[in-house]
């Protein structure tokens, strides 16, 4: 592990003002992205996609990092620069996203558990080469009547501060992403308790692993009801719920804490983040984003796959990115 190494790294994803973009998606849902376009979704059309996300322009005054697919390592902007070398020119890290999606857990029937441990040491020393400084592992809690089980949620955790070990010790900062889903009629109380219960855990088996505190981020979701409960979402009180969650279970040595946004609209994912940057109490870590839906679902509906949309999507991009990085300090645009 060379500490000089992830000190610049975190550094860098901790400047003032910016967040993380999440620019991820795997070829699955980014071609169910594309399909709400009527876009197919071939090699040719991720690039093309990808490449007006990161050639917006004043970007770098927004974003301190961007994660990739995998795919996007290799690919290139339309004049032919590789997307990470674009992306260290206006001092924005290029990460990617290492995990390789969900199975089924044995004897936990309804969880989830992801995979790609094996191997991941190998792929981290290309991913290296091709530019890349920092990954992300999702881990996935959907809330049922019996879920998520002890089991599941012990498991996410094993495997979260693995792969946070192994990342670390091969010069990588590492995103670690436990999501409690928003899909489901639970109430935000009930999220609010598997939230802290699974948080509890990761940093259990963190610890556990001697993952470094001061060298990794937080992308955890915010505390909110299930999108078919009924009940109403309030920023406040969204707010309330996630930093007591957060003071709770998160210790102080984590320097960020980047949301995801979860399939929360725009403006929700904003005014919620806002929320968290405006309320009273004292946080010990950076409350900031890194978002995917919440930044490009405005800039994917203008551009449609058309060339000549491009310029407006961009702009529409850059806009929730400013929203976002005035919501990060508290402020309203």
């Amino acid at each position: 592990m060379s500490i000089s190494e992830l000190q610049k790294t975190i550094n860098d994803l901790i400047a003032p003002g910016k967040g993380v973009l999440a620019a991820d998606e795997s070829s699955g849902t980014i071609a169910k992205r594309f399909s709400s376009i009527n876009v197919e979704s071939t090699e040719e059309t991720r690039r093309a996609y990808r490449s007006l996300l990161l050639t917006s322009p004043e970007i770098k005054k927004y974003l301190c990092g961007v994660i990739l697919f995998e795919e996007t390592l290799m690919q290139t902007d339309d004049e032919g620069n590789l997307f990470p070398k674009l992306l260290e020119e206006q001092g924005i890290v290029p990460g990617v996203k290492v995990d390789k999606g969900t199975i089924s857990l044995l004897g936990a029937s309804g969880d989830l558990i992801t995979q790609g441990l094996d191997g991941l040491a190998e792929r981290l020393s290309l991913y290296k080469k091709q530019g890349a400084r920092f990954t992300k592992w999702r881990e996935v809690y959907e809330i049922g009547e019996s879920n998520p089980t002890h089991l599941g949620i012990q498991a996410n955790a094993e495997t979260l501060a693995r792969y946070a070990a192994i990342c670390q010790d091969n010069g990588f900062i590492p995103i670690v992403e436990p999501e409690v889903l928003m899909d489901g009629t639970h109430s935000i109380e009930q999220c609010e308790e598997i939230t802290e219960r699974v948080l509890h855990a990761v940093f259990h088996a963190i610890h556990q692993h001697g993952v470094r505190l001061e060298y990794m981020l937080l992308k955890p979701n915010m505390v909110l009801p299930g999108k078919e409960s009924g009940q109403p979402v309030i920023a406040k009180e969204v707010a309330e719920r996630t930093l007591r969650v957060l003071r709770r279970a998160v210790p102080a040595a984590v320097p960020s804490i980047n949301f995801l946004s979860g399939g929360q609209s725009s403006d929700d994912a904003t005014k919620n983040l806002y929320a968290m940057n405006t309320d009273t109490g004292a946080n010990p870590w950076v409350l900031s984003f890194s978002f995917a839906r919440a930044l490009q679902q405005p800039a994917l509906s203008i551009w449609k796959g058309e060339d000549r949309n491009k310029i407006i999507a961009q702009e529409a991009f850059t806009e929730r990115l400013s929203a976002n990085s005035a919501a990060r300090d508290g402020k309203i645009e």
